[in-house]
């Protein structure tokens, strides 16, 4: 895996992108996303970088991208499963209507509350509902009151990735008919091409096998269309057609 932080260059370089070069993927950020890259959304970033844990937050360029695809879909109502810090909850925030509305559940309230003042600053919190806690148990009773089946335009979810398939069997009920729904770190550092030898940080080794049976179940879901992108550290999005 490349390290971080190398001769200057961003976090974000070599843990967030796939490109074979550094130079190429600073290039993008340099030349495209940092020039148009609001004013809170820089605040934010740089405040995460800080973050003994900052390679879990959203990369600039991925930000960049969801926030083009809400405004694409005329998103209203959103879901978001893993917050950290809330840099790709402020992309989502800034796409949707002034009465648009997050979902957003994280296990980590202290974490949100780093990324909150940015939020209130930029005027965006009421658009915002956190939840603490895990998100399965939301979820079900969500679909348990079966007033919420269909109701999101949008749902991206960046958490725990040995329950992303259990996520999935309850989010495609929630999910409208042409909505979608948006997968994090499906490729996972590259690893999903890894020989089985080949020497991996624990936490990527742990995980790969869950983002590999997420992606191969994706691929034979007839309920959805399916676009995996080497965006970040590729995200898979997923269309409900039934």
């Amino acid at each position: 895996m490349a390290s971080n932080g190398e001769n200057g260059r961003h976090q974000e370089v070599g843990h967030k992108s796939l490109l074979q070069s550094d130079a190429l993927y600073q290039y993008i950020l340099e030349t495209s996303v940092y020039p148009r890259e609001p004013e809170a959304m820089k605040e934010l970033r740089e405040i995460t970088a800080k973050h003994p844990w900052n390679l879990m937050t959203t990369s600039a360029d991925e930000g960049q991208f969801l926030n083009m695809l809400l405004k694409l879909i005329n998103a209203k109502n959103t879901m978001e499963i893993g917050v950290f810090t809330g840099y790709s909850l402020l992309a989502t925030a800034m796409a949707l209507p002034d009465d648009g509305k997050i979902l957003a559940m994280d296990i980590n309230r202290e974490n949100y509350e780093i990324g909150l003042p940015v939020i209130e600053k930029a005027g965006l919190a009421h658009k915002v509902d956190f939840r603490e806690g895990p998100a399965l148990p939301v979820l079900d009773q969500m679909i348990e009151d079966g007033k919420y089946h269909g109701s999101y335009d949008f749902i991206f979810v960046d958490a725990d990735k040995d329950n992303y398939l259990n996520y999935h069997k309850r989010l495609i009920d929630l999910v409208k008919v042409g909505g979608l729904i948006g997968y994090d770190n499906t490729l996972w550092n590259g690893s999903v091409v890894a020989p089985p030898d080949a020497p991996l940080r624990k936490y990527v080794r742990y995980y790969r096998d869950f983002v590999l049976e997420l992606n191969k179940a994706l691929a034979a879901d007839p309920r959805i269309e399916i676009c995996q992108l080497p965006v970040g550290d590729g995200i898979t999005l997923c269309r409900r057609i039934s």
